[in-house]
């Protein structure tokens, strides 16, 4: 059987470190307690690893005196924060036109209810945000909170998210940056004063398993629960707790999925950010290159000059995008195809409804996952 190439890093990294997968193992076989839940030697090694990962995550993003705080998905914690800081009062919302259905779903949500008016920050069409131009729209319509997606899942730009906040605290907001594409690629001081909120998806550039992810936030910031259960913590008080991270961590934890990100961590630190980086803009100019070779096939969002991860969309003359990835499919190659769960990124680069075809890499994609994908596009060229 022919091996699958594997170009949807940006849903789920894959493969991960061989590291993570033994962490995971050893876990059940070893530790496999609950937090919270017993004062045993179980309990007590779970609660170990739960520590030590929290640690690893403030280190990474350089918060040490930040809050983590672990959900099974970035979705859910873009959840708990937004909505909130919308209990909370926040009313006056910037978004960038990046964002994803975690974010864009929520605020449709409460705009309908008009609780909230959701302003989009500008953005020029060479795809550069006009910090004079947003200063512009923050005189006219002041804002409570700015959440910024720190690199499109659709094209993978980076943003200014420092220059973007440090604008938006003048204000006075509260800022979220998500970085289900970028924690552990892309270096972020986090803990500068400009960031409130940071969200990181465990199972993306992180390169740990599914069903652990979460938020580091400033431990001074009144967050409201807008979830509410057991914690194995004050279990008389029928009001959440009000110390962190019990407040927000309901529920008994993914702790064998914290463990497969603690290895993941420690690989990544092994490793360093900044390396895992330049390998990964070194596999997508690599990808450019390869694409540029086939005069169907048509990138997307990609300028000269900008940062990107290694996301690359595109289009293929003639074909749909859900055509074009049955036919990559039947090739063996997996790519993502359609809106990638971020509408208003394709209304902004003219690419809605249909979508574009996403190939996303990462610094552990093989060299032969290239040579397949030249095979695969040289015989979808002779048969257009």
């Amino acid at each position: 059987m022919q091996r699958l190439a594997y170009f949807d890093n940006a849903a789920t990294t894959f493969p991960k470190p061989a590291c993570v997968y033994d962490q995971m193992d050893q876990f059940y076989r070893h530790a496999g307690g609950s937090v919270g839940r017993g004062n045993y030697a179980l309990s007590r090694s779970a609660k170990q690893i739960m520590d030590e990962t929290r640690g690893q995550i403030t280190k990474l993003l350089h918060c040490p005196t930040m809050q983590v705080i672990f959900q099974p998905t970035a979705t859910l914690a873009l959840n708990m924060i937004i909505q909130g800081l919308i209990s909370g009062g926040a009313k006056n919302i910037y978004i960038s036109p990046f964002e994803h259905n975690a974010v864009t779903r929520v605020l449709h949500h409460f705009e309908r209810l008009r609780q909230v008016t959701v302003f989009q920050l500008t953005v020029t069409k060479d795809l550069q945000y006009d910090l004079e131009r947003i200063r512009y729209q923050f005189d006219n319509d002041r804002p409570d909170l700015v959440i910024v997606s720190h690199a499109s899942n659709v094209i993978g730009l980076v943003v200014p998210a420092e220059e973007i906040f440090g604008l938006a605290k003048q204000y006075g907001a509260l800022t979220v940056l998500d970085m289900a594409q970028t924690a552990g690629v892309v270096d972020c001081s986090v803990g500068l004063d400009a960031f409130d909120f940071a969200v990181f998806a465990g199972h993306k550039t992180l390169l740990g398993p599914t069903g652990i992810s979460g938020f580091v936030m400033k431990s001074d910031i009144c967050l409201p629960p807008v979830l509410f259960g057991g914690t194995g913590f004050e279990s008389a008080n029928q009001d959440m707790p009000a110390s962190l991270p019990e407040r927000f961590e309901i529920g008994t934890m993914n702790i064998s999925g914290i463990a497969g990100l603690n290895a993941a961590l420690k690989w990544i630190c092994g490793q360093s950010v900044s390396t895992l980086y330049q390998e990964e803009s070194a596999k997508r100019k690599r990808l450019l290159e390869l694409l540029a070779c086939y005069d169907f096939i048509h990138t997307v969002g990609n300028i000269e000059g900008r940062q990107y991860v290694g996301i690359v969309s595109c289009v293929i003359d003639g074909i749909s995008s859900d055509i074009a990835g049955q036919l990559f499919s039947e090739r063996n190659i997996s790519v993502r195809t359609g809106l990638h769960c971020a509408p208003l990124a394709h209304q902004f680069l003219g690419t809605y409804p249909a979508g574009t075809i996403r190939f996303s890499v990462n610094s552990l994609t093989p060299d032969d996952d290239f040579d397949t994908l030249d095979a695969a596009l040289a015989d979808i060229g002779d048969n257009l």
